[in-house]
């Protein structure tokens, strides 16, 4: 949702004024995502409200992120019309993070034999890759995601899915505003974990570390495990919805075609009754009734809102 807000121009309304824009991104990656990755079973994963247990223990976790502006707000229930308008599920669970429970459904579903995509760009979920697990990073709308294997993430970060959490732990987060160890960046993370492979056995072996790092570590000995327990995913909790439910099956997109009318997304609608006709959508949903596939299209044309021309860059 935040990225489909500051991708697309904020001037993108309705005729009436209601404003569209975030709408529209995440409507738009969600019709790309559907055509890329041809996903058997779907889920998005939402923060709840209420505090959860890292805040309780820590209470400027998060704290200092920038004020989101009140016209992102007002189109999260839309949003969240969206996505239950084309029948897909979205969970959150108290006292847990969107995180968590992409960890718990991961597990979840390999379990059931399947293979997962996990579509973020939050970091601490690199932790959960593994020769069934991916991360896709969205990138123009998800036109160009970047794929993250467990092989990707250690060129790139110089560490293993499995020592992020302690990567992270010396580097900290500030977008969680974790300082981790002071004085101790990516690149001597790595080399650090490279050598001892964890945490605890980098400070088993602190004796054995240069001074200039040893120094900076025993003074952030604290922050670092610190860091670490707040980075790692728990995800030893019932799942607010069974997997099974996550499968997507005679799925009815005529509601969905109706409600990108009603927001004006003349696009969008085209689109996606374009992607009614794949052979993947015809094993997944409904047949459309065949008044469905051109109704309103000409009445609509002249209504268009002209910031919908400019949205090229989510398409």
């Amino acid at each position: 949702m935040y990225r489909a807000y500051y991708a697309i121009p904020r001037g993108m309304k309705t005729n009436d004024g209601l404003q569209t824009n975030a709408i529209f991104g995440v409507a738009s990656m969600l019709m790309q995502i559907l055509k890329t990755e041809q996903p058997d079973s779907l889920l998005f994963c939402f923060d709840a409200e209420e505090k959860t247990f890292r805040h309780v223990e820590y209470e400027a976790y998060k704290a200092g992120r920038a004020e989101t502006p009140d016209d992102f707000f007002t189109q999260i229930p839309h949003i969240f019309r969206m996505i239950d308008t084309f029948g897909f599920k979205r969970a959150e669970l108290g006292g847990f993070e969107a995180d968590d429970l992409l960890c718990a459904y991961a597990k979840e579903g390999v379990k059931n034999g399947n293979r997962v995509t996990i579509i973020t760009g939050d970091r601490d979920a690199f932790q959960l890759v593994d020769e069934n697990v991916r991360v896709a990073i969205p990138a123009k709308g998800y036109q160009m995601p970047e794929y993250l294997s467990a092989e990707k993430i250690k060129e790139k970060y110089g560490v293993t899915p499995d020592q992020i959490a302690s990567y992270k732990g010396l580097v900290g987060d500030s977008s969680d505003n974790l300082k981790g160890v002071n004085g101790i960046g990516p690149v001597a993370a790595a080399s650090l974990l490279q050598k001892y492979g964890t945490l605890k056995n980098l400070y088993d072996h602190i004796d054995e570390v240069k001074p200039a790092w040893r120094e900076k570590l025993i003074n952030d000995k604290e922050a670092a495990f610190f860091c670490e327990r707040m980075a790692q995913l728990v995800c030893d909790f019932a799942l607010p919805i069974s997997f099974e439910e996550l499968a997507i099956k005679d799925m009815d997109a005529a509601p969905a075609l109706t409600l990108f009318r009603e927001f004006e997304f003349n696009l969008l609608t085209k689109r996606l009754q374009a992607f009614l006709t794949t052979e993947y959508a015809a094993a997944h949903f409904v047949p459309l009734a065949a008044g469905l596939m051109t109704e309103k299209i000409i009445e609509k044309k002249t209504t268009t809102p002209s910031s919908e021309s400019t949205q090229l860059s989510l398409l």
